[in-house]
């Protein structure tokens, strides 16, 4: 078998090249994500340094990092805690509905686009990046926090939103008439709706079959599984990260333990890989024109977000207040609360791999949706890891067991996890 040297010497400089970039990054405690974006802008179509011969892997590597991203992220859920969640959480989902859908609609209007375009435009400007924002979480030793499971909330029902969203917006960017997409959206519902059933019900089975003694087994049964299905997923028009989240549910206990550790290293190589194709797929010339209309966008929803997260985090209990009573102590439990509020609404910041499946949707029939909405999620997938990163820790108090709240996370963690140090400086188990 015969392999080309280009592909050969362009992957071993891109891989050269971002382990680098995370050993600078990991030195200053910040996550590498940013720095992976801007990357992807170097070397993608347009770029400084462009790879043609990579280019077919890294787009194949990109989905298995965004299903594998989305498969660590379901194995910290069970069917149950996730179920809590979402009745929990299903007042935060209409605020972030309402806050970030809104003003992409309001843009596609003031821009002139058509129904398509403002169904798209709203639609990206709504969903967060999961893939960037679960990596965020872990990076900055953040899934203890006390807001945590209210951004995990938040994310997944956007997730789930797209199940129906993206049928919709298929179906209207390519003319159909109403019923049709009525049909797509009741499908593609049902379809998650079974699945979730389904793991609720069978997933002890499942786990059995999927975490085998040996390591090795472990990994090539549950990503084989994984990826069986996140394309029957996507065969009916549901996303293939929807379909390895609820992989990821199946597994609780021991067997989701072990399927953390074993796919740790994979997890991380081609979420690299994903970051990365996310910047090359831009090119830095056609993103000039739509820069300023891009950054007051940006701006505007990056705003929005904040205010989601600070509502989903107080429906998880950060930033109640005390007692008058009860002194500086009530105040020192309201303050971290408010901080907590912060770091939830910063960290659903990043837009990233939804949007993009928005610009590849519409962007035929819009293009200046395309350069539009493809600058945005650049300026946000690059500003938003920093907002989390500059988000306040400091006077953490540490949470005890007997005071996390009900409902996701309830699983051990790691001890990897749990023993290395902070770069955030915020601590594992923070309220």
């Amino acid at each position: 078998m015969h392999t080309p040297v280009a592909l050969l010497l362009e992957l071993g400089i891109i891989l050269t090249a971002l382990s680098l970039i995370a050993a600078g990054a990991r030195r200053f405690a910040l996550t590498p994500v940013p720095l992976y974006l801007v990357a992807g802008l170097a070397v993608g179509d347009g770029g400084i340094a462009p790879v043609p011969a990579a280019r077919e892997f890294v787009d194949t590597g990109a989905a298995i990092g965004l299903i594998l991203l989305l498969l660590t992220l379901g194995l910290d859920f069970t069917a149950r805690e996730f179920t809590a969640s979402l009745r929990r959480h299903r007042s935060s989902a209409l605020v972030d509905l309402v806050l970030n859908a809104i003003p992409g609609a309001v843009a596609g209007w003031l821009f002139g686009l058509d129904a398509a375009g403002v169904l798209a435009l709203s639609g990206a400007t709504y969903v967060s990046s999961s893939g960037i924002i679960a990596r965020l979480l872990g990076d900055l030793r953040r899934l203890g926090n006390r807001e945590t499971p209210a951004v995990l909330s938040v994310l997944v029902l956007e997730d789930f939103a797209m199940a129906a969203y993206l049928p919709l917006l298929a179906v209207v960017t390519a003319g159909g008439s109403w019923w049709e997409a009525m049909f797509a959206v009741v499908a593609a519902t049902a379809v998650v709706g079974a699945a979730v059933g389904a793991s609720s019900r069978w997933g002890h089975h499942v786990g059995r079959v999927l975490s085998p003694a040996d390591a090795e087994q472990v990994l090539l049964r549950l990503l084989g599984f994984t990826l069986v299905v996140a394309a029957l997923a996507e065969m009916v028009h549901v996303s293939a990260a929807v379909g390895a989240f609820l992989v990821g549910l199946t597994l609780t206990g021991a067997a989701a333990e072990r399927a953390r550790t074993v796919l740790g290293p994979l997890r991380d190589l081609f979420a690299a890989v994903f970051f990365l194709a996310l910047g090359m797929s831009a090119d830095p010339g056609q993103l000039l024109p739509a820069l300023p209309a891009a950054a007051v966008l940006a701006l505007i929803t990056a705003i929005t977000k904040v205010a989601t997260g600070w509502y989903a985090a107080g429906r998880e209990g950060a930033g109640r207040r005390g007692r008058l009573r009860a002194g500086s102590a009530a105040a020192g439990r309201e303050g971290a609360g408010r901080r907590g509020r912060l770091r939830a609404g910063s960290a659903l910041v990043a837009r990233g791999e939804f949007s993009v499946v928005v610009i590849g949707l519409a962007a035929t029939a819009q293009d200046r949706l395309a350069a539009l909405v493809t600058c945005y999620v650049i300026l946000l997938a690059v500003c938003g890891p920093v907002l989390t990163r500059l988000a306040p820790t400091r006077g953490l108090p540490s949470r005890r067991a007997s005071e996390r709240a009900p409902g996701m996370l309830d699983k051990p963690r790691p001890s990897t996890a749990a023993s290395a140090p902070d770069p955030a400086g915020s601590g594992t188990r923070s309220g």
